[in-house]
């Protein structure tokens, strides 16, 4: 804020304090597990050497890597969704809208115009890059403080096409970036660095939609966190630092030694806390 001028002797001006008002948010829980049981590997002996503990492990393994593939998926769709400001489910429904938790809104979608060949795509990725470095009101930091956007297949396909964009890398060396395969690659462009999500290979559980891309600042400050909470829901990690996965190897106890088991425990949040810098532009 500017700062009144006063005369020698009067009291200084008094900052006006940060508002401590809490929003209330919870890390949510994901937990999936593979259990072998003995009568599932019963004949699986591999190739003479292996033993039947060696067989046993290989599956194992083979399983417990599948679930932490799951939930590195899943900790992907979630980190989407804060860069979207909606956090939400595998089943679709929202956890979080980020711009009702905080009480602002995310700016309608830019058109880019990128179908008529005379728009300006500089000039419009130069208004939306002041944009948010204006609502930023200080999070924004000069000299460090870029931003991106991740852009669905045919806005990508687009905007490197654009005759704009062409020429301005026509004579740069790192024209030959864009005359070969960029498919899921990155570049920058108007100030801003433009990646082709790839997301999930069904283009549609974890993706940004074809037509349209998701802006973003990255280096501002306070803009978005990551969150881990403790599993203290057993007894071992109570009170521990957090870890990103738990992974847990049970056995049978009951005597009959009849399965074995590996859970996997994630307590993640991920967070915008400005949604009001987010930003969405559009092919046409």
């Amino acid at each position: 804020n500017l700062i009144q001028t006063s005369a020698n002797g009067a009291p200084p001006e008094e900052l006006v304090k940060d508002s401590r008002d809490a929003v209330a948010l919870k890390a949510v829980r994901l937990a999936k597990g593979a259990t072998i049981q003995a009568a599932e590997i019963a004949g699986w002996r591999a190739f003479g050497s292996e033993s039947e503990q060696e067989v046993v492990m290989m599956e194992y393994n083979r399983r417990m890597q599948r679930v932490r593939q799951d939930m590195e998926y899943t900790h992907e769709k979630h980190r989407l969704g804060a860069l979207q400001g909606t956090l939400l489910d595998a089943d679709g429904s929202t956890i979080y809208s980020y711009a009702t938790e905080f009480g602002e809104s995310i700016p309608a979608a830019t058109s880019f115009e990128l179908d008529v060949t005379t728009t300006d795509v500089r000039g419009i990725c130069h208004a939306l890059t002041r944009s948010i470095a204006r609502a930023a009101k200080g999070a924004w930091i000069d000299g460090t403080t870029t931003l991106h956007a991740l852009a669905g297949d045919a806005f990508y396909d687009a905007l490197i096409n654009h005759p704009q964009v062409r020429e301005t890398y026509l004579n740069w060396s790192a024209a030959a970036d864009l005359r070969g395969n960029t498919a899921f690659g990155a570049f920058t462009y108007g100030g801003i660095t433009f990646h082709n999500y790839r997301g999930s290979d069904d283009n549609s559980e974890i993706a940004v939609a074809t037509n349209t891309a998701k802006f973003f600042p990255v280096g501002a400050r306070d803009v978005f966190k990551q969150v881990m909470a403790p599993a203290d829901e057993f007894i071992p990690y109570v009170g521990a630092p957090c870890q990103n996965v738990y992974s847990m190897n049970l056995r049978d106890t009951s005597g009959r030694d009849a399965w074995v088991r590996n859970e996997q425990y994630s307590y993640p949040l991920y967070i915008c806390q400005r949604p009001a810098l987010l930003r969405a532009g559009t092919l046409t």
